[in-house]
């Protein structure tokens, strides 16, 4: 303790100059281990106020600040003394935009992405236990947050007032359309999490779906959901041991988990799978930016080699492997709406998952929920929507197919409000 006493007052300089020089604009103050205050920013009559208890946490920070302001909230060692964490990291995050962090973080940065550039194939084994260490958590946790379908990706808002269930199921209409569904096509799901999309597809578009995961929490609820019907299934399988051709292939919230080095691998198997006249619609985690790294902590203790990509890292490799992109559609802060959502849900039940888990876990997503939302909103993180193909004749010219659909796919919708969850039936 006297070691990091020490350190802690020697970095204290560099802290300081670090803070100043990072915020701009709002006011941000910093109460240090010994009492004494720093200030950063304009003068304000509401600023932000947080403690850092310890002078370690305060190394950590100073030194790696990407990964050093998660754990020290987590540990209790960051306490935001007047306001949310969420507020916390909506100033710092539109302070610092896309650009990384001032000061001597530099070195851990560099070397984290050295090692990140070096480390970045995910084989299947490492893929399983990349799922296992989110999807596989306790299934209650989701449902103190998600929709009633349990639909964990980003919604589709056509009206910003809309609830999140339904901008849930619009999601899942807008994808439909983009599909360009006939009656008796098959259909795979890659990344079918707990089954509500390819449930949705069954019942809405009388197609048969076969539904792939690695997570073994989530197959048996999905299994469990499609007792019964015979036009879906669920199988716990990587998706490059497939061997048969489906008409329509979507994946939602998947490709994230590829890995840079594995993209090659993902689309030759996209395209391997897919009819000659197939369609396929890849919905993902992107970047409005060039191509940067994932967040360390993100990587650590959420998603586990994640990589969210630029369009300039995928296109070339579509390209290469033969498949046609007809429709690129970029959704912006729909996630971030999603998340805000998301955070709200979740902190009215804080208590359930601290029963779940404990209390480090419970500040951990609160943590992971702010900051996603804020990435959203400040850091350039978007929503890809890509439609490829085969063959280019299988589409219409034009892109008034996908809303005609949509229109078509809403009132069938009502017509089957029996199977849809009870808020979403006709009449509510």
């Amino acid at each position: 303790m006297t070691t990091y006493n020490f350190l802690g007052k020697l970095l204290r300089p560099k802290f300081e100059a670090m803070l100043r020089q990072m915020i701009t604009s709002g006011r941000l103050e910093v109460i240090l281990p010994d009492g004494a205050m720093i200030a950063a920013g304009e003068s304000a009559a509401d600023p932000i106020r947080v403690c850092v208890n310890d002078w370690a946490t305060l190394c950590r920070l100073t030194l790696n600040p990407d990964l050093a302001l998660g754990e020290g909230f987590m540990d209790g060692q960051i306490v935001p003394e007047n306001r949310s964490i969420r507020d916390l990291l909506d100033l710092l995050t539109r302070n610092i935009g896309i650009h990384d962090p001032p000061g001597l973080s530099w070195m851990a940065r560099l070397v984290f992405r050295v090692v990140k550039a070096l480390w970045s194939h995910n084989d299947p084994a490492r893929s399983k236990r990349n799922v296992a260490h989110h999807y596989d958590l306790d299934g209650r946790l989701y449902d103190l947050f998600l929709d009633a379908d349990r639909q964990y990706s980003c919604a589709y808002f056509e009206n910003p007032e809309d609830s999140l269930d339904l901008a849930q199921l619009a999601k899942k209409r807008h994808l439909a359309a983009k599909l360009a569904l006939r009656p008796g096509q098959r259909v795979l799901d890659i990344g079918s999490g707990w089954g509500g999309l390819a449930l949705y597809l069954a019942r809405i578009a009388d197609v048969s779906v076969k539904g792939i995961t690695l997570s073994e929490e989530q197959i048996r609820h999905a299994r469990q959901r499609a007792e019964g019907q015979d036009r879906v299934a669920f199988d716990l399988t990587d998706y490059r041991a497939l061997d048969e051709r489906f008409d329509r292939i979507v994946s939602v919230g998947m490709f994230e988990h590829v890995g840079l080095k594995s993209y090659g691998e993902f689309f030759s198997t996209l395209a391997r799978l897919l009819e000659p006249e197939g369609v396929a619609v890849l919905h993902y985690i992107g970047r409005a930016t060039p191509p940067s790294q994932t967040n360390p902590w993100v990587l650590k203790y959420i998603f586990p080699g994640g990589y969210m990509p630029a369009l300039s890292e995928v296109l070339p490799v579509i390209e290469r492997e033969g498949l046609i992109i007809t429709d690129i559609e970029v959704l912006r802060l729909h996630y971030a709406e999603t998340l805000r959502r998301w955070s709200l849900r979740f902190l009215a039940n804080r208590d359930k998952a601290v029963a779940l888990y404990d209390e480090r876990f419970a500040r951990m997503w609160e943590y992971y929920l702010a900051a996603a939302e804020m990435a959203f909103r400040h850091q350039g993180l978007v929503i890809h929507q890509i439609q490829l193909v085969r063959s280019q004749e299988v589409l219409p010219l034009t892109r008034g197919y996908i809303r005609a659909a949509e229109i078509r796919l809403q009132q069938d919708e009502q017509a089957a409000g029996p199977g849809l969850p009870a808020e979403l039936a006709p009449g509510t």
